[in-house]
């Protein structure tokens, strides 16, 4: 099984706090909370959502560039 570690954002924003990945934003890597935590356990699922959804379709992951992704084996 491999690890991925990708680059997340999260950022103040009107209300509570944006966060996003960089690398899986096309794919819909966006989301929000209230407190910095909850934008980061929210995209954190998001992230995992979206790779195990992109895994299971055969669409490959980004290649690691400009620190977004890392694989490890």
């Amino acid at each position: 099984m491999k690890t991925y570690t990708f680059k997340v954002v999260v950022e103040p924003d009107e209300g509570g706090f944006h966060a996003y990945c960089p690398a899986l934003r096309r794919y819909g890597a966006v989301t929000q909370g209230s407190t910095e935590e909850e934008a980061l356990r929210n995209v954190n699922d998001l992230v995992k959502t979206i790779v195990d959804e992109l895994r299971e379709d055969g669409i490959p992951l980004p290649a690691a560039s400009d620190d977004e992704v890392e694989v490890f084996d």
